[in-house]
């Protein structure tokens, strides 16, 4: 299955294809920041599922560490996407492409959470362990 997304103004593209590697939430300070809001839904998709079908010119990126380099429309300011290189994993946010049924299924960095939610999916305090982190549980 293929879904089409834009920034805010229509000018940046992508085509995401396939199924998401996986979803959920993330609590940590970063994302809230970047999303504006107490929690950042994410999508994860291997490189090779995500496309940029137009306006790539007006793609900028901003490297806050080596672990996300974050993509946004230069002229309307608009989140895109996340490049995960250390995971090998593209975080194209799920307002971006608003045809892909959100089906979350794990909260990460939820010992930094300013929004409780209670919803009854797992609470990892950090990263899976898989992808570095601790694993570790955190009770709802």
């Amino acid at each position: 299955m293929n879904h089409t997304g834009n920034c805010f103004c229509g000018a940046v593209e992508l085509k995401v294809s396939g199924e998401p590697e996986a979803m959920g939430y993330c609590h940590c300070r970063s994302c809230r920041s970047w999303s504006g809001g107490p929690v950042n839904a994410f999508s994860l998709w291997k490189p090779e599922a995500v496309e940029v079908t137009k306006g790539a010119d007006h793609i900028a990126t901003f490297e806050k560490t080596a672990m996300s380099q974050r993509k946004y429309c230069t002229k309307c300011g608009g989140h895109l996407m996340t490049n995960h290189p250390t995971l090998g994993l593209v975080d194209v946010f799920t307002a971006t492409i608003p045809t892909l049924k959100f089906n979350p299924g794990v909260h990460v960095n939820y010992s930094e959470a300013v929004l409780q939610i209670r919803d009854g999916l797992p609470k990892l305090k950090d990263f899976p362990a898989e992808f570095g982190g601790s694993g570790e549980m955190i009770a709802e």
